[in-house]
């Protein structure tokens, strides 16, 4: 098909692209700049809603683009900074007069009437025959943080009413942090166990490992996302492929820390002591994680627990919650129900339920509403968990406690797909370009936010996450930052290299973060890895979002980068959890690994002597250091302990110690490139000698002591007592643990 040309040489497609916001080219990890092929941008166009079907096609929907922001009275949405003086266009037909009235959401007793800017010129257009002219409004630089409504109603009666947020400048709960660097554990929540686990780690455990470290001087726990999965087994490993970002999932559940428990009927009970049983064992086995046969468990146990009538007190504490929760809550767990009837392959979903307004979801409202309002209980449930383990977290005198994970996106089948499918772009899945590491890119099968009916909804999609994972929390990483600013989008179809960059109002998206986090008290952290953009960096840095550094990524040239020179504003890991455990990665387990797995690029002769390379570098730097005094051929647990003494030079905020390093775990949580070919996201915690490693015994163990000494000391840390910060709670025993066994 022929492609119209633009006077500066760029077709008509790509002029249209440049207008939607869509890189029409981009620089490849080579430094060569990639030119976007014309029918990917075409079927990108036609995901952001554009009609390029021919040429006349495209040049109409580039005249209807350009035209569109003289046609609206107000934006979509307005993000303002507190005290930055911010305007709003209001753009009207020439001779009309408006009035703006501004609010506290939820309080229009409250309105305020605005004035034009004084001194300004208004800007003036010609679109289809009449003249539209802007005029900007100034808002109230006085305005607390927080959510506003905007109205604008002109003399011939043309109106419309939208959100307005005042973010943050800065976010003060990094600015609080300067002064004293922290250290945390970093954790896989589902891999740590106690005694009393369910064959996976759980929110009670978190507590316990909350409050364990807590005392050992810690200031907070890094988890995997908690985010919901499937609402019956057979459910997916990877946290970071949910069916919701919004949601929990059940899996984490403590079944004898629901309060209904021990009015179980005898029978049940006994159902219930069995299934613990059962699963008990599994927390001995050392080889891989049963997510499904745990959950069953769970699901059978909560589905006897849900029949035990609420006392008045429990019952208005649910109803409250439920209405605090609203609709997306309903719209979740109305999912849940529908995908335990329907499965995951029903025609239904094609059709009748579709969406939640369609005939067949409208109809299971009130036929599964009994099956709804489990879904909607253990959410209920799950809210409660995270609260307590919170509360462990402060009255062992954390600072910050739980850390919550952000995946970049969902399952393209799950609930948040579509629940919010109006707000997401169809046709188009979410990756990455090529780059050294995956020369085909990647494909991650999630589907994006569409950027302008995100805006269209107030951001309220993205504002309601944050709410959820806030709510009882002290951090939140943000994985794949950068994906705020702007996304690989590939098309339905295409290889995965095969796509393009699509930008987002990234003021906006980093915004509404800044706001909810401030209102809630949550730090940030966004994983900022890879290719990033400079300007992406130094944004988030204005805005007090916290950057990250792998001690292995940080090179200077072709020796390690000293880490006196990593930024402050950061949170720094020795690795991550797509790296091997440090134990692991210093025997070379990745590289057996990849080589049974036919994934290394090179020999594995050439690969060896390349690791080897690496290796002596950075622990001569470490020795160099004076952290490594017994030389190269310290014991291993030695070397870890420099490695981390070694990180502690740097002046990031914050510092991770990974539990997997503390405890001598040398097996991959999680290999990229695979999938069945290796046991991703199931692989419990065990020692050096692959043994299980219990909650119970974190406190007595040797290494692990020796490593929390070396953070302690470098930092000026030291070992807590519980504080008694948050309110004391009276004790309750865990009725499915006859012998009353602490973890």
């Amino acid at each position: 098909m022929a492609e119209t040309a633009g006077t500066s040489g760029e077709s008509a497609v790509q002029r249209l692209a440049a207008r939607y916001g869509v890189a029409t080219e981009y620089e490849g990890f080579d430094g060569t700049t990639v030119t976007v092929p014309q029918d990917t941008l075409r079927s990108v166009l036609t995901a952001l809603g554009a009609d390029v079907t021919d040429d006349d096609a495209v040049a109409r929907s580039l005249r209807e683009r350009e035209a569109a922001p003289w046609l609206r009275l107000l934006p979509p949405v307005v993000v303002a900074e507190a005290g930055r003086g911010d305007t709003v266009a209001v753009t009207l037909a020439e001779g009309d007069s408006v009035r703006i009235r501004l609010w506290p959401e939820d309080e229009p007793d409250e309105a305020r009437v605005l004035e034009p800017e004084q001194g300004g010129t208004p800007e003036s257009a010609e679109v289809d025959g009449r003249t539209r002219r802007r005029v900007q409004y100034a808002l109230p630089q006085d305005l607390p943080l927080g959510w506003y409504r905007l109205e604008a109603v002109t003399d011939s009666g043309e109106r419309a009413e939208v959100d307005v947020a005042v973010t943050p400048v800065r976010l003060s709960t990094t600015d609080r942090l300067r002064g004293r660097r922290r250290w945390g554990y970093m954790a896989q929540l589902y891999s740590v166990m106690s005694s009393r686990s369910w064959g996976v780690g759980d929110l009670s455990d978190l507590a316990s490992l909350a409050a364990i470290s807590g005392v050992q001087g810690a200031d907070y726990v890094l988890i995997n996302p908690l985010h919901a999965a499937e609402p019956a087994p057979p459910v997916e490993p990877s946290p970071y492929l949910p069916s919701s970002r919004r949601f929990f999932n059940p899996l984490y559940l403590r079944i004898g820390d629901v309060a209904e428990f021990p009015y179980l009927r005898p029978a049940d009970r006994e159902v219930v002591a069995r299934l613990a049983a059962i699963q008990r064992k599994a927390v001995l086995d050392p080889g891989s994680i049963d997510r499904d046969s745990a959950y069953a468990a769970k699901l059978k146990s909560l589905e006897l627990l849900y029949t035990v009538r609420r006392s008045p007190y429990r019952q208005q504490q649910l109803e409250a919650f439920v209405a605090h929760a609203g609709q997306p809550l309903q719209d979740f767990a109305l999912w849940c129900a529908l995908r335990e009837e329907l499965g995951e392959d029903s025609p239904l979903w094609q059709d009748g339920a579709r969406s939640p307004e369609a005939p067949y979801a409208r109809e299971a409202r009130s036929r599964l509403s009994h099956r709804i309002n489990f879904h909607v209980w253990l959410q209920w449930l799950l809210d409660e968990q995270l609260e307590a383990a919170q509360r462990a977290a402060h009255r062992a005198g954390m600072d910050i406690g739980v850390m919550h994970d952000l995946a970049v996106g969902v399952h393209k089948h799950g609930a948040d797909a579509w629940a919010l499918q109006d707000v997401m772009a169809s046709g188009v899945s979410v990756g990455a370009p090529a780059d050294m590491y995956n020369q085909l890119g990647q494909d991650w099968s999630q589907p994006p936010w569409h950027p302008e009916k995100l805006a269209a909804a107030g951001y309220r999609p993205w504002r309601e996450m944050m709410g959820t994972i806030f709510r009882h929390s002290g951090g939140v990483r943000i994985d794949h930052v950068a994906g705020l600013f702007r996304l690989w989008w590939i098309p339905e179809g295409n290889d995965a290299s095969d796509g393009t960059y699509v930008y987002y109002d990234h003021e906006a998206m980093v915004g509404v973060l800044a706001l909810e986090a401030e209102l809630a008290g949550v730090v940030v952290v966004g994983e900022d890895l890879g290719t990033v953009e400079d300007s992406v960096r130094e944004h988030l840095e204005r805005k007090g979002v916290l950057g990250t550094s792998i001690l292995w990524f940080e090179m200077d040239g072709e020796v390690p980068l000293d880490p006196s020179r990593y930024r402050e504003l950061c949170m720094a890991s020795v690795n991550t959890h797509d790296l091997p455990p440090t134990p692991g990665y210093l025997d070379g387990v990745q590289l057996q690994l990849r080589e049974d797995l036919g994934l290394l690029a090179r020999s594995p002769e050439e690969e060896r002597a390349d690791a080897r390379r690496q290796l002596e570098t950075f622990f001569t730097a470490v020795q160099d250091a004076g952290y490594l005094p017994e030389g190269l051929d310290a014991p291993q647990e030695r070397k870890i302990e420099a490695l981390y003494r070694y990180l502690c030079d740097a002046p990031s905020l914050l510092l991770n110690v990974a539990l997997v390093d503390a405890v001598g775990e040398k097996r991959i949580q999680n290999q990229p490139g695979t999938s069945d070919e290796y046991p991703n996201w199931r692989v419990p915690l065990a020692d050096s000698d692959g043994r299980p490693v219990m909650l119970e015994s974190l406190p007595r163990t040797d290494r692990v002591n020796a490593l929390v000494d070396v953070l302690n000391e470098a930092l000026g840390t030291h070992r807590r007592t519980p504080t008694g910060r948050a309110p004391r709670q009276p004790e309750r025993r865990d009725p499915t643990d006859p012998l009353g066994q602490d973890s």
